[in-house]
């Protein structure tokens, strides 16, 4: 198990140190479960107001907040302590499952794949023809990784995702268990015969940093090319459909979805639950609630909440009006 003093916890952050703690830290932990030896974190007035019921040993705190840390207590001031949190938790972090041998003896590898250096592959895995793997890339057991895939650098694939035939994903991504890389896309037409399926021929291109929560599915493209730009972060149980275009560093929650054909600019964040209707453009730095319905674009910047969405500030004074009504 590690364990910190203060002073070294207060060295990683190059914050602030105030009081005087000489438990030596075991974990993080949240302000209302943390227990003596443990520190916790303070980042708003909501938790400031918490901490004197507090059991932490220590806290890290944003240092716009006027608060003190008590007898035998310590404060870490930082200019802000979510990411001095996202350090911290790094630091705590326990090593990933380790492998005893590099190339699992089991692992189905075609004959003309390229390895890099230091590549890793598990138990039971199949990579299948002309795929290249960078150096460094980690397949941990049960991954398939179909014919002419190109999987970058120092990316961490886990157990149980399949990666279909001609993907191309970045350096430095991680794709958690369960994932679904490149399946067909959903598209079918009436037809004397019921319903006839579209076939989808094109193919999944990932950038670099990319990270993909399990149980999450990003389709091919019905022609070319299904996109997740650089530096996207992607949820558990997510759907992107075919030819969707992300650009790059887009956020999308647990539950999310993408119709087919949906574009994203730069820095969009879809909250949990959203439903995006295909053929739809959300442009950069817009948001989209938890839960609503986006059936039309939506203006770079702008907030919608709502189903159907809309304008939030909008959608807020319907709400008032609705309870106004209710209450007649």
């Amino acid at each position: 198990m590690k364990s910190f003093t203060i002073q070294e916890i207060n060295t990683i952050l190059k914050g602030e140190l105030i009081g005087d703690c000489s438990e030596k830290i075991c974990d993080p932990e949240q302000i209302e479960k943390a227990v003596k030896g443990q520190i916790t974190f303070i980042g708003n007035q909501k938790f400031a107001r918490l901490w004197e019921k507090s059991n932490a040993s220590a806290a890290i705190v944003d240092e716009k907040l006027d608060i003190l840390p008590g007898d035998k207590k310590a404060f870490i001031k930082v200019k802000n302590a979510d990411l001095a949190m996202a350090t911290l938790l790094e630091t705590f972090q326990l090593d990933s499952p380790k492998f005893e041998i590099d190339i699992h003896p089991t692992a189905v590898i075609s004959k003309n794949v390229k390895l890099g250096k230091g590549c890793k592959i598990g138990a039971n895995s199949y990579i299948g023809e002309n795929v290249v793997l960078g150096d460094g890339v980690i397949l941990y057991p049960n991954v398939s990784v179909f014919d002419d895939s190109i999987i970058g650098n120092n990316t961490t694939v886990w157990s149980g995702t399949v990666i279909r035939e001609r993907s191309v994903i970045g350096s430095s991504c991680i794709f958690h268990t369960n994932v679904s890389i490149g399946a067909d896309g959903f598209g079918y037409r009436p037809s004397e015969q019921g319903l006839t399926k579209i076939p989808h021929i094109g193919n999944v291109v990932i950038g670099d940093n990319v990270e993909i929560g399990a149980n999450s599915c990003v389709d091919r493209g019905k022609f070319s090319s299904t996109i997740l730009g650089d530096g996207c972060k992607i949820d558990n149980l997510v759907q992107i459909g075919h030819n969707s275009i992300l650009g790059r560093f887009c956020i999308m929650a647990g539950n999310s979805g993408l119709a087919g054909s949906v574009t994203l600019g730069d820095g969009v964040i879809i909250g949990g639950s959203a439903s995006i209707k295909d053929h739809t453009t959300i442009h950069s730095g817009a948001k989209v609630g938890a839960g609503s319905g986006v059936i039309a674009d939506v203006a770079a910047g702008k907030t919608v909440v709502g189903y159907p969405a809309c304008d939030s500030r909008e959608m807020m004074k319907q709400w008032v009006v609705l309870r106004k009504l209710a209450k007649k």
